[in-house]
């Protein structure tokens, strides 16, 4: 088994960890009805992707997000690691939700850990060097959430374009709220203008 590799990185066996997670808790997810999927057949495996490409920027959020919580030093440290750890949670949640999607559109979540970076519009979280530096550790976070609204507003963007499905519309809708309540959350705690 993959986990008993000790030459993998702790980012790998971080990443393998989550996946195996999310792959448990999806087994149990049902595919679309007849209808659902007459209502989304033109652009299903489009959506899919476009999905999965969402699903692994929340993956690696939740990755930097927790790190960066628990590297964060100086007086400040545990307000911004609160924050971090709130965000990542969310994160995660975003990623079971895009993955329970994926499999009702008829498709199957990212499951290789060497696709997730590739795969992501937003690859990378810019965090500084220094852990002390809260205040370039919430511009990172702040990055990062900005880059996710843009993502998830092309999404509602395209499938406004392409068709009807109004399950997928509701779930990016409600992820993207809570991206925008992140972005709110760092920059309130930043306390100056980014």
């Amino acid at each position: 088994m993959l986990l008993l590799n000790f030459s993998l990185k702790l980012k790998e066996k971080f990443f393998i960890i989550i996946l195996l997670f999310l792959y448990i808790k999806i087994l149990y997810v049902q595919k679309m009805g007849k209808k659902t999927r007459e209502l989304v057949k033109d652009f299903a495996d489009e959506l899919v992707k476009i999905l999965n490409k969402a699903y692994a920027d929340e993956l690696i959020a939740v990755f930097y997000y927790k790190h960066a919580a628990k590297m964060a030093k100086g007086l400040n440290a545990p307000n911004v690691a609160s924050a971090l750890e709130k965000a990542a949670k969310d994160e995660e949640e975003h990623a079971d939700e895009l993955a329970e999607r994926i499999i009702q559109l008829g498709g199957e979540p990212l499951g290789d850990f060497g696709k997730i970076v590739p795969e992501a519009n937003c690859p990378k979280v810019e965090l500084p060097g220094d852990w002390s530096d809260l205040k370039g550790i919430l511009r990172a976070a702040i990055d990062a959430e900005r880059c996710a609204i843009d993502v998830y507003n092309k999404i509602i963007e395209w499938l406004r374009n392409v068709g009807r499905d109004p399950v997928t519309l509701h779930v990016i809708r409600h992820i993207m709220q809570e991206e925008m309540e992140h972005e709110e959350m760092f920059e309130t705690i930043l306390g100056e203008e980014y």
